[in-house]
């Protein structure tokens, strides 16, 4: 069997593996081992096909990598409002508890609810900012959204 075809069935077993498990980074090494089928069709060494599947999977992998990533200070997903339908929400605290939280009815039901670290616990409405296990996250309804100075209101 040629050399380019046994590339090529290797990468197409590369993305037969990548359907059947979805991870995508399979594709990626799929892509590497096209560019050493192509590097066979081109009469390259066998030393040279392998570098080169080996420096172009390697870099779509890593390319995918740092595409995926998430800036530096973007929001959890726990605090994605298209994630957490909860974000965003309005809840009414009537009494703040000693060890900072709060019970608070939502949904139908009674809810733990913690402040946001650098906000003052105190009663009245707030907005449910993060979910944080089973708990809410919670800032005062002021403070979310603060007032605006143009408006006489």
């Amino acid at each position: 069997m040629e050399t380019p075809t046994l590339w090529w069935l290797m990468a197409g077993v590369a993305v037969l593996a990548e359907l059947l498990t979805g991870t995508f980074y399979l594709l990626m090494l799929a892509l590497g081992l096209a560019a050493g089928a192509l590097a066979a069709h081109a009469g390259l060494g066998t030393l040279a096909q392998t570098l080169c599947a080996a420096a172009v999977g390697m870099g779509a992998v890593l390319a995918c990598y740092l595409a995926r990533k998430k800036p530096a200070g973007a929001p959890s997903a726990r605090a994605d409002r298209s994630v957490n339908l909860d974000v965003g929400e309005i809840v009414t605290i009537s009494q703040w508890n000693p060890d900072g939280t709060a019970t608070v009815r939502y949904r139908g039901t009674l809810w733990t609810a913690l402040h946001r670290p650098g906000s003052t616990p105190r009663p009245g409405a707030h907005r449910v900012a993060e979910l944080v296990g089973s708990r809410l996250l919670v800032e005062p309804l002021d403070a979310a959204h603060p007032a605006d100075p143009a408006d006489p209101a």
